[in-house]
């Protein structure tokens, strides 16, 4: 299975290989704030400034979590591009890689957020994190989810003559993660969005071939 250049052995190698790095950069910055500088001070007092530098170790993590994190998620997101490509065509396999990227940011960002904070506050941080995330993308989300499930499902495809959304007659020209592009009859183009398709009646007036 391949797209593009990508086959999905490659892209899970490259997964395995951010996730080694990932544990291997946590735990060489574990040993560097809590046992190489302390150790180093413990022997020479003179160095009793290092410590300095552990108040630093907080944003230090966040920073290599969101590093690390980011590419794993990308890389998660893409195995299953690599993996629906095939089946459904780019354009779905998109639109699932999009709303991969989209959920695992959140979801990266209320874990670190729950991580620093710790104990009951770090829970409550996550989750406020998450929510406010959640509530600042729900709209796109929801077109997202209903166009990933057009792209899925299939109840037209481009070149179908179909009645839909208040639009009658009109021809799809394009099929997106977000909005669904027609053709009226008087040459004009309309952008229906996605959850403008999910859940009400599609009349299809004429289907092309396959």
């Amino acid at each position: 299975m391949t797209s593009g250049r990508e086959t999905f052995g490659s892209v899970l190698r490259r997964l395995v290989t951010y996730i080694v790095i990932a544990v291997l950069i946590m735990g060489f910055l574990n040993w560097f704030f809590n046992y190489l500088i302390p150790g180093l001070v413990e022997k020479n007092k003179a160095l009793e400034g290092l410590l300095v530098v552990r108040d630093f170790q907080p944003y230090v993590y966040i920073l290599a979590m969101l590093l690390i994190g980011w590419l794993i998620v990308s890389s998660i997101a893409s195995m299953f591009y690599v993996l629906l490509s095939p089946s459904y065509g780019p354009s779905a396999a998109a639109a699932v890689r999009s709303m991969i990227k989209i959920l695992g940011l959140g979801a990266l960002l209320a874990g670190i957020a729950g991580g620093v904070a710790g104990g009951t506050a770090g829970v409550a941080l996550g989750g406020f994190i998450g929510l406010v995330v959640g509530f600042a993308t729900q709209q796109v989300l929801g077109q997202a989810v209903a166009g990933m499930f057009l792209l899925l499902a299939r109840p037209f495809k481009i070149g179908d003559v179909i009645d839909a959304a208040g639009e009658g007659e009109v021809v799809v020209t394009d099929i997106g993660i977000l909005f669904t592009v027609v053709k009226r009859k008087d040459g004009n183009v309309v952008l229906i969005p996605s959850t403008a398709l999910v859940g009400q009646k599609i009349v299809i007036r004429k289907q092309t071939q396959a």
